[in-house]
């Protein structure tokens, strides 16, 4: 445990190794991929002191770390309590998906126009990872999104569209812990993996009507496993 309480890991390696990225910006990578990898719980503060205890840099660098993720819906700063981690309530929720099906749909669309015999073989293997580790692990929470991380970035990777691929990424982190509460629900991983095969099917088949309304359909369901969850959820900090 570091001095101010927070245990030295949290952040994993940061500081410690010379690469090229500045400090400041190896932090901001760090605290970020603990709170994706659900290090914190859901508004858990984030004292200062104890990132300055972890990290070794100043407060003036900490408070421009917590602003990037703030502009990055990761964390929310509160007046007279400082920055939490912050998680959509339940009408931005629908909001962010909503939105996340409408670019779900883009990215099909245009990975049919676009995908060459590579991107659908990087595809299928996707897929079949997801589904072994639903079928094997379907109570590894964490490994399971990793799974669904590698998928979308093997759809990402075929619709060729920098754009969709920045849009979704954030708002993919953004709905993170929705996402883990989501696939907790038992039964929840079959079911997504179920509903990605039959993606992966109507992309080989280039039916672009079905692929989009299977992207609405996986998103819906999503959206509903996630609010069935959410009151017994454990996923949080550890």
């Amino acid at each position: 445990m570091s001095p101010a309480g927070l245990p030295a890991d949290v952040l994993g390696p940061v500081g410690g190794r010379r690469i090229a990225a500045p400090l400041r910006e190896q932090i901001t990578d760090a605290l970020r991929r603990a709170i994706l990898e659900f290090r914190f719980a859901p508004e858990q503060r984030l004292v200062e002191r104890e990132l300055m205890e972890v990290t070794g840099v100043s407060r003036a660098t900490i408070r421009e770390v917590l602003r990037s993720l703030e502009g990055e819906g990761l964390v929310r700063i509160v007046p007279q309590r400082g920055a939490v981690v912050d998680v959509p309530g339940p009408a931005e929720a629908a909001e962010l998906y909503e939105v996340r099906a409408t670019l779900e749909g883009l990215a099909a669309r245009r990975f049919i126009a676009h995908a060459s015999p590579a991107d659908h073989v990087a595809l299928a293997a996707a897929h079949q990872a997801f589904d072994d580790a639903a079928r094997d692990r379907p109570d590894d929470i964490l490994g399971l999104l990793r799974a669904k991380d590698v998928f979308y970035a093997a759809l990402l990777d075929g619709a060729g569209s920098s754009a969709i691929r920045t849009l979704l990424g954030q708002l993919q982190a953004r709905v993170r812990l929705l996402r883990a509460r989501s696939l907790s629900r038992p039964g929840r991983p079959a079911e997504a993996a179920a509903e990605l095969g039959a993606l992966v099917a109507a992309l080989a088949a280039g039916d672009d009507a079905a692929a989009i309304a299977l992207c609405e359909r996986h998103i819906d369901n999503a959206a509903a496993s996630g609010s069935a969850a959410a009151s017994g959820s454990t996923v949080g900090a550890g």
